[in-house]
């Protein structure tokens, strides 16, 4: 069993509650998604803030334009701290993803932190050595940059 964690941490100048704002409103994920992905909400009806239990279900084409369905539940949350969404539905085996946030004297550290498990057991695993870690690279780098131009 292949398991994996990947971290990534980034400083935004603004006050907390401002990046809280943003990144608890499920609607702006597709503005911090790379447009390759082909990521939309199919949800109806979804709130402009996240709660524990929300369930929110996405179209996304996370290798060759294959459209997938992914849907994800929101486990945790933690008014300008953290939330956590899992996946329940979609392409791993298993997905825990924790986004954090915590003011500094500058504005906002904010950390995601991803636990997967591909599927197909060893072929997972070298599908992970060979382009899962680096799509999810990919996909925070532009996430970073997409987050510097909005703040």
């Amino acid at each position: 069993m292949s398991f994996y964690q990947f971290k990534r941490t980034q400083s935004i100048d603004v006050p907390v509650e401002k990046v809280w704002n943003f990144i608890s409103d499920p609607s702006n994920l597709k503005e911090i998604t790379p447009d390759y992905m082909g990521f939309d909400i199919t949800s109806k009806d979804i709130p402009s803030k996240m709660y524990e239990g929300m369930i929110i279900s996405y179209k996304v084409s996370p290798l060759l334009g294959i459209k997938t369905t992914w849907v994800t539940e929101i486990t945790h949350v933690k008014e300008n701290k953290y939330f956590v969404d899992e996946q329940r539905v979609g392409p791993y085996k298993i997905w825990h993803h924790q986004h954090m946030i915590e003011a500094t004297a500058t504005g906002t550290l904010m950390t995601d932190i991803v636990s997967y498990q591909p599927p197909f057991g060893v072929l997972g695993a070298i599908a992970n050595k060979l382009f899962i870690r680096k799509k999810l690279q990919e996909i925070f780098d532009y996430r970073t940059k997409a987050l510097e131009r909005i703040f």
